[in-house]
């Protein structure tokens, strides 16, 4: 059991390098497209990120300079404030970190525009976007701004809020469009849906997975899942047809993001254990679900 123990927290300091590592790639990503496929098209990003540019082009209209990373430092750090909370040290550092290096990269990098054509521009910098914004989310962090108080809410009542995200994102570029035109404005409306489908296609900490574990020592197995899992197990007894031998099924059900940790947790003390697990379409009843940690 202790070297259980020792082994998850050797895999949970493991996970946060990983995390962090995710985060930075998030934020390169997300000023790369920024300025490769937005920039040369006049688009509007999302969230947060989005009303900070918006302030900078509205504040260069009165003549003054407003710098976008100053803005979104400003508009991100009280929904960090937020979040530090009402959710965790961790999730917090990470969104911090992920906005905080947003920010600092648009001073210090100047990436080139990659396509001439803007239809192009829309489609794959709205596609890569979504995949900066997916990174940061699976890291088990954010980008800041909306995608911060989108995540806590979901957290709260367990559904996605994707959606509304998208229609906040939209009243923002309304904004843009009476500013500086309708045209500009309908194409970011494009690059935010591309952005917004693309997160709820790759990003599912709320689907539910099955998991039937084979195994002739149900005891062993439902007890250190138990001991993990704030999940029940039920033990069905079976019989092999081939080996003629009783083997019983340990069967749960577990979130998408908890699949991998049950089944290293489970094959950590029965390693020869065969386990298929399978989506969960439909679940009635009492589930717990993990805060964001």
């Amino acid at each position: 059991m202790a070297d259980t123990i020792k082994n998850m927290q050797k895999s949970t300091k493991m996970r946060f390098i990983f995390s962090v590592i995710l985060t930075i790639a998030s934020a390169i990503g997300q000023v790369y497209v920024i300025q490769v496929f937005m920039n040369p098209c006049n688009l509007l990003s999302s969230g947060f990120t989005g009303v900070a540019i918006l302030i900078n082009k509205i504040s260069a209209l009165f003549g003054f300079d407003f710098s976008t990373s100053l803005a979104i430092l400003l508009l991100n750090i009280p929904a960090a404030l937020l979040c530090y909370k009402s959710v965790s040290k961790r999730f917090t550092f990470l969104s911090f970190l992920q906005f905080s290096l947003v920010s600092l990269g648009l001073q210090l990098f100047e990436f080139a525009p990659f396509f001439d054509d803007k239809i192009l521009n829309i489609l794959f910098g709205g596609f890569l976007y979504g995949i900066s914004i997916v990174l940061a989310l699976k890291a088990d962090g954010s980008t800041g701004g909306t995608d911060f108080i989108a995540l806590y809410v979901s957290n709260k009542i367990h559904k996605s809020l994707w959606d509304y995200v998208f229609i906040f994102n939209a009243i923002i570029i309304i904004i843009f469009g009476l500013f500086f035109g309708w045209e500009p404005a309908g194409y970011s409306i494009v690059f935010q849906f591309i952005s917004t489908r693309t997160i709820s296609g790759f990003y599912h900490r709320y689907a539910q997975v099955t998991l039937e574990v084979t195994t002739d020592d149900p005891e062993t197995v439902s007890d250190i899942f138990i001991e993990n899992f704030r999940h029940g197990m039920t033990i069905i007894p079976g019989y092999g047809a081939y080996s003629k031998k009783k083997y019983y099924i340990c069967k749960t059900i577990v979130s998408s993001y908890e699949e991998r940790d049950a089944i290293d947790c489970i094959r950590s003390v029965k390693p020869n254990v065969i386990i298929n697990s399978y989506k969960t379409n439909h679940f009635y009843g009492s589930f717990y679900q993990k805060p964001i940690e």
